[in-house]
């Protein structure tokens, strides 16, 4: 007989813990790997055995999975109208749409995120092909154009994506979330291809009314001069330094030091000559006043980043948007696979100028509004970025099997962090209630068995284009009826009953002013479009 402890198959939550502590205690006592390794596993195989609670007592807690939302229909009536301004502006400049898996194969995935790879979601083994969910909308063009033999498109893709990030709900950060894209793909001279895509960028945000915004530039060949030709940093650490920099429009220039030195092992004077660097901004001055650095300038990545920023500075200025653009030396855009010209939009938060003249403006790249304040950095850091993008000349080349390049460029809307300003903008508007559905008109009566009448209307209406809605009850209350009409918006109302049917006509009810005309039946449907388009006119102009 077995006098040991009893096995218990289901462990609790309070054993896990206890185990935890055990190996945390392990690893600081700096025992040898074995010890470590094997109580892991051990702590593994117990969560494993866990049983949830909800299981435990045969119930399950319904919710939806972190850092994922339902989407409301007041919610989804905001996101088809902001998606649709976004559409328009893509076709305005002669975009087609594809549309890729939401899954890739992992391989066409990875090494092309930089430090970010890790947020990549894997997918279990699904018959020997080891798949990844896509992480952005980009990649998978690139090995769309590969596959295809394509050298020149211009293509817009709107499309789910998914990051195992710790997600930030209020601040429209989400695992799982739409991405509406832009990209030119082709062998093209100049950078008149990089200017559109960020005149598209000022485009879709002055059309979606978002307030003051800055769309910040840089480029990738004028960074790496800076820290691996003129500061010294090994080539192999560019891109692990870039991240860092690009840290600095949520953190002081303080603790991303901090982070280059203890971190990533640079030097403190290295880490100091990239500080002086990294915090200028401005416009066409700053640029003229890099080009004057002869340190900086002795390297030919440097210079060529410099002339591509000016001509740059140059389009906006001829497409009316320098107001809204800044050279900002800190937009690193951390994933690997930028090679030229980057850029990315953020709110400012500011208010009109009063003392801004429009030269000064057009050189800040403020335009209307004022630099923004630390308090208003904050905010918008809130928010963090609505827009990014760049030129990205290479990744094609990854996925081809010569490795011919195709030069592309393209940006992509941060659609979520959008909306989530934007619902809560249209709701005040409309004091809460917004209209959800689109129909037109209610077809009621107030006789019982009345419902084949009703039906025979609504096949009319519908078959004529107009939105049309019935109740499905046989024998509904009219006071039912005409209150559905008024909770959902439904402009007019058309009634039938035993004196209309001997009449030969309907009975049309405004719903809002509660007056009622009667009208031939002959004549239903093109009274019912006049009245309509009557009241299409008046909200339009309201």
């Amino acid at each position: 007989m077995n006098d040991g402890p009893a096995y218990n198959p289901c462990p609790s939550q309070e054993d896990v813990s206890k185990k935890a502590n055990l190996v945390g205690n392990v690893k600081k006592s700096k025992a040898d790997q074995a010890q470590i390794d094997e109580e892991t596993a051990k702590l593994l195989a117990l969560k494993a055995q866990l049983v949830p609670q909800e299981k435990k007592s045969g119930k399950m807690v319904l919710k939806y999975p972190k850092g994922t939302r339902d989407i409301e229909p007041h919610q989804m009536v905001v996101r088809e109208k902001v998606m649709g301004k976004i559409i328009e502006v893509f076709k305005r400049h002669g975009a087609e749409s594809i549309d890729t898996p939401v899954f890739e194969l992992k391989e066409v995935l990875t090494g092309k995120y930089g430090e970010d790879s890790k947020l990549i979601y894997d997918l279990a083994d699904q018959g020997g092909e080891i798949l990844a969910l896509r992480y952005d909308l980009t990649v998978p063009f690139a090995r769309y154009c590969a596959m295809n033999k394509i050298k020149t498109i211009k293509r817009y893709h709107i499309g789910k994506v998914y990051r195992r990030d710790n997600p930030a709900m209020s601040r429209g950060r989400f695992r799982e979330f739409y991405q509406c894209d832009f990209d030119i793909a082709g062998q093209y001279e100049g950078l008149l291809p990089d200017c559109e895509c960020i005149k598209i960028v000022c485009e879709i945000l002055d059309s979606l009314d978002v307030g003051c915004y800055c769309v910040k530039i840089n480029h990738r060949k004028l960074l790496e001069g800076l820290v691996v030709g003129v500061c010294g940093v090994p080539a192999a650490s560019f891109n692990s330094i870039s991240s860092s920099i690009d840290k600095l429009d949520k953190q002081q220039w303080e603790e991303v030091r901090e982070e280059m030195v203890k971190e990533k092992q640079m030097l403190p004077h290295t880490a100091d000559k990239i500080g002086t660097f990294v915090q200028l901004k401005g416009g066409r001055d700053l640029v003229e006043k890099l080009l004057a650095d002869e340190e900086l300038c002795a390297n030919k990545n440097a210079i060529a980043g410099l002339k591509d920023i000016q001509t740059i500075l140059e389009f906006c200025e001829v497409l009316s948007i320098s107001d809204k653009v800044s050279f900002d030396m800190s937009l690193a855009r951390g994933l690997d696979y930028y090679t030229g010209v980057i850029y990315e939009a953020v709110l400012l938060g500011g208010t009109e100028s009063t003392n801004t003249t429009d030269d000064t403006a057009a050189e800040n790249g403020t335009g209307d509004c004022n630099e923004p304040s630390d308090g208003e950095e904050a905010a918008a850091a809130n928010v963090g970025s609505i827009a990014g993008g760049g030129r990205y000349d290479n990744l094609v080349g990854m996925f081809d099997s010569k490795h011919q390049k195709v030069p592309c460029v393209g940006v992509s809307i941060g659609i979520e962090r959008l909306l989530s300003m934007i619902e809560r903008r249209e709701m005040e508007k409309v004091g809460g209630k917004m209209r959800t559905v689109e129909t037109e008109v209610i077809v009621a009566s107030a006789q019982k068995r009345f419902h084949l009448h009703r039906l025979t209307l609504c096949n009319e209406l519908w078959t004529a284009g107009i939105k049309t809605e019935f109740s499905y009850k046989v024998n509904p209350r009219m006071l039912d009826q005409l209150q559905y009409a008024e909770d959902n918006l439904i402009p007019w109302a058309v009634i039938v009953g035993e004196s209309e049917i001997q009449e030969g006509c309907v009975t049309l009810r405004n719903i809002q002013t509660r007056q009622e005309e009667k009208i031939a039946r002959a004549d239903m449907v093109s009274v019912l479009k006049q009245r309509l388009q009557s009241t299409l006119s008046c909200s339009a102009t309201q």
